[in-house]
């Protein structure tokens, strides 16, 4: 882009948000690097709005210079979906600014936020209101709702409540052509046309900038329970999660499997943790149980399922969490895998879904393929067994040079993964998203006419092309 283009849309920009929001000079890298800190790219400008009119402005703005958007969140994404190119030439719209509650209608059990409100804090807000919102990540106190829904996250509770696609009942968008869509009654049902809300969620951006959301509200649950069971196998894992489904029926909330490599992983970057049972057994899961009535009737429940599972077979041992602090711990146990992972170096991460019956098979037949093809690979298996949603990733083998390995092997990796994925009719992305990761591999596993509409899609909501593109399709 000539100079004189680029001073002139800065100059519109600051214009219309104000200098102080529009970043330019100084150090961006939290807006220009993505969260593994894998790819750098560098922005022309960085701008905050305040509000959804300012949105509109920028979009405006950007639509006449012709210079694409990139939208921004927590910039918490794996699939580098939200920072910039290499060129210079792309805005990044950042919504940390744009972080109010609107209003939580009790009646309605429902609660609107911005699309820059942090996870954690429309959580907080929804317990001040004495409700609960269930989406839970790793990331909750720095990934935003607009880019939960972008991406369309799913999280540890997933098998009670679905994906963030179930949990929101309205959007507020700002289209490509600086318009804005107004969808945030809160509607449950609504048969009027075509469901734009749904098209928007999981766009990662590319069809509109999702400015604000109303969400669900659940009721307080009476007691949550936590256990920590050792099973032999992923099939016994499967068998467990069939049990728990019949015993415990919408009370089970979470249901997450880890096999040993990963807790040992967690164990030697994180040796204060204590880890029940993980060094006896190639499995563990960890189980959660939300119960109307009380505690004493979670308890019994819980318990039941777990001498019903020993008697069949799939748990060889369990812990169920006498207090708030245990199980507190055991969820912290699952969510530093991904940092225990980091600390040992790199590694190539797969997010992806398959049918509950399959994971037990795919993961037999991925495992040793992967052995075989790759001496002494380390394979971190965990996940939302729940919901069929492994990260199935592979770390560096011991003596390794990191990025030696990732050139000669990643690419074979990943298509060994993605063929069995294929394989078995799963999908290469459950939870975290295309992005730039992915979009070249998409069509090697997406259903051609599928894709075709999906390109089809993009060129009528942005036919400029400005909203984020190289994300999702191409």
């Amino acid at each position: 882009m000539p100079d004189h283009t680029s001073s002139a849309l800065v100059d519109a920009l600051r214009q219309a948000i104000g200098s102080a929001n529009v970043l330019v000079d100084g150090d961006l890298s939290n807006y220009e690097q993505d969260w593994r800190k894998r790819s750098r790219g560098k922005a022309l400008a960085v701008v905050r709005p305040a509000n959804t009119q300012e949105v509109v402005a920028i979009v405006k703005a950007c639509a006449n210079a012709k210079v694409s958007i990139v939208p921004q969140g927590g910039n918490t994404g794996l699939v580098v979906g939200s920072i910039p190119d290499e060129t210079g030439s792309q805005v990044v719209l950042s919504m940390q600014r744009m972080q109010r509650v609107r209003h939580v209608d009790a009646d309605n059990l429902t609660i609107t936020v911005e699309a820059g409100c942090t996870l954690q804090s429309l959580q907080d807000a929804a317990e001040k209101a004495g409700y609960l919102f269930p989406l839970s990540l790793g990331s909750e106190g720095s990934c935003t709702i607009g880019g939960n829904l972008g991406t369309n996250a799913g999280g540890t509770q997933v098998v009670r409540y679905g994906n963030a696609r179930e949990l929101c009942l309205g959007l507020e968008v700002v289209t490509a052509s600086s318009e804005v869509m107004h969808g945030l009654s809160g509607l449950r049902k609504d048969n009027t046309g075509y469901d734009l809300r749904n098209l928007m969620i999981g766009s990662e951006g590319t069809l509109g900038i999702i400015t604000a959301a109303t969400m669900k509200l659940f009721p307080q649950p009476a007691a949550t329970l936590t256990a920590w069971a050792a099973v032999p196998t992923v099939t016994a894992a499967v068998k467990l999660l069939g049990l728990a489904h019949q015993h415990l029926g919408a009370s089970l909330t979470g249901f997450e499997m880890m096999n040993q490599y990963s807790l040992g992983l967690v164990n030697k970057h994180f040796a204060q943790m204590r880890i029940p049972l993980w060094n006896e057994t190639p499995y563990c899961v960890l189980l959660e149980n939300s119960d109307t009535e009380s505690q004493e009737h979670a308890r019994a429940r819980f318990e039941h399922l777990l001498e019903v599972a020993m008697e069949e077979g799939c748990v060889s041992d369990a812990v169920v969490a006498e207090n708030l602090s245990q199980a507190r711990n055991f969820w912290h146990i699952r969510e530093s895998i991904t940092m225990a992972q980091a600390q040992e170096g790199l590694n190539i991460k797969h997010d992806i879904s398959l049918s509950v019956s399959s994971i037990a098979a795919f993961v037999e037949k991925t495992d040793a393929q992967l052995a075989q093809e790759i001496p002494g690979v380390r394979l971190v298996n965990f996940g939302h067994l729940g919901d069929g949603n492994l990260h199935y990733n592979v770390q560096v083998p011991e003596g390794n040079d990191n990025l030696v390995f990732l050139k000669d092997y990643e690419e074979r990796v990943n298509h060994l993964v993605y063929d069995a994925v294929k394989n078995f009719g799963g999908s290469i992305s459950a939870e975290h998203g295309i992005g730039s990761l992915k979009v070249d591999t998409l069509p090697h596993y997406k259903d051609p006419t599928a894709l075709a509409l999906m390109r089809q899609v993009k060129q009528a909501l942005d036919p400029l092309g400005i909203l984020n593109p190289g994300r999702v399709v191409r």
